[in-house]
């Protein structure tokens, strides 16, 4: 099993490696989910712009968002956004830490924009579960994050639990019968007693769970999936647990896809050695017909097979 990291380790490694030679700077790239990513120097090489567009940035606005990302980044966030970017930061070299340690933490941090920025709902979600048990009110609004095409996290809080749902598409039927195989060993897995302190897992095809069933628009086919996460105060109560909880389930989505490519990579490595093993066999089942020379009569030489 593999772990995928919550930071981007090309924000990691290009800062770490200006910290320590800057110089001019100009990187388009683009993570997981589509979010689209920018490092440049547009006005001196010490100062580092970091600029990020996601496409549910007005849904993680209104769910504060920005209020996040200013408590984890304070001045480093830029007045002005680059434009065709949600947010902004300046990195200024100069200013980095002296020490190893506190200038990686840092480093380290700016390389989590994306799962700060999508932190937001899940935080705003695990307060109203506090503020709805200490009322007793029924549920609080339904959040939605339209992370990526077709594909949306679905969050809503409730007096004694978080539920957290994963819409998912299967382009294809064997990723869609490998999703199922993986799923079922999620539900399988938390009756082993050393986890079953673990968040229920839930998995349904096509139809979707009773919390998102009034939403408008949701897909009825069969290449669609729905996994849904029940989060309980344990799994938030602590500061560092609720940090850990939020930065895995963010990654569910791309650990999924990414362990079923793996598994059809794998199978068809080993179907492409079974076929090699097995043609070597049939070689070495055809015999070899020994061949003869005989001399007729009059001396001409014949083969004979």
């Amino acid at each position: 099993m593999i772990l995928l990291e919550s930071h981007n380790v090309i924000i990691q490694t290009t800062l770490t490696d200006k910290a320590v030679k800057p110089s001019s700077l100009d990187v388009l790239f683009v993570d997981f989910d589509g979010v689209r990513f920018h490092l440049s120097t547009p006005e001196k090489k010490t100062v580092v712009q970091l600029s990020m567009n996601i496409r549910c940035w007005d849904e993680l606005a209104a769910y504060g968002a920005l209020d996040v990302l200013r408590r984890e980044y304070g001045s480093l966030i830029r007045a002005q956004t680059e434009p065709e970017y949600n947010i902004s930061l300046d990195i200024d070299l100069e200013q980095l830490p002296a020490d190893e340690a506190s200038r990686e933490a840092l480093i380290k941090s700016i390389s989590l924009l994306k799962r700060n920025a999508l932190a937001a709902p899940f935080e705003l979600a695990f307060r109203q579960q506090k503020q709805l048990e200490a009322s007793g009110s029924s549920l609080g609004d339904l959040m939605q994050i339209h992370y990526r095409d077709e594909e949306a996290i679905y969050v809503r809080a409730s007096p004694d639990r978080v539920t957290v749902i994963f819409s998912t598409i299967f382009r294809e039927e064997t990723d869609r019968i490998f999703g199922k195989v993986f799923l079922q060993e999620f539900v399988d897995a938390r009756r082993q007693p050393s986890i079953q302190n673990a968040p229920q897992v839930l998995y349904t095809n096509r139809d979707p769970p009773l919390e998102i069933r009034d939403v408008p628009g949701l897909r009825d086919s069969e290449d669609i999936g729905y996994v849904t996460f029940v989060l309980f105060p344990r799994h938030f109560a602590k500061p560092d647990v609720s940090y850990n909880t939020i930065s895995h389930i963010q990654l569910f989505r791309d650990y999924l896809h990414y362990h079923i490519k793996c598994s059809k990579a794998y199978m068809h490595s080993r179907m492409r050695h079974r076929v090699a093993e097995f043609q070597k066999i049939l070689n070495r089942a055809k015999t070899e017909v020994a061949a003869t020379e005989r001399k007729t009569v009059t001396g001409r030489t014949m083969v004979v097979r």
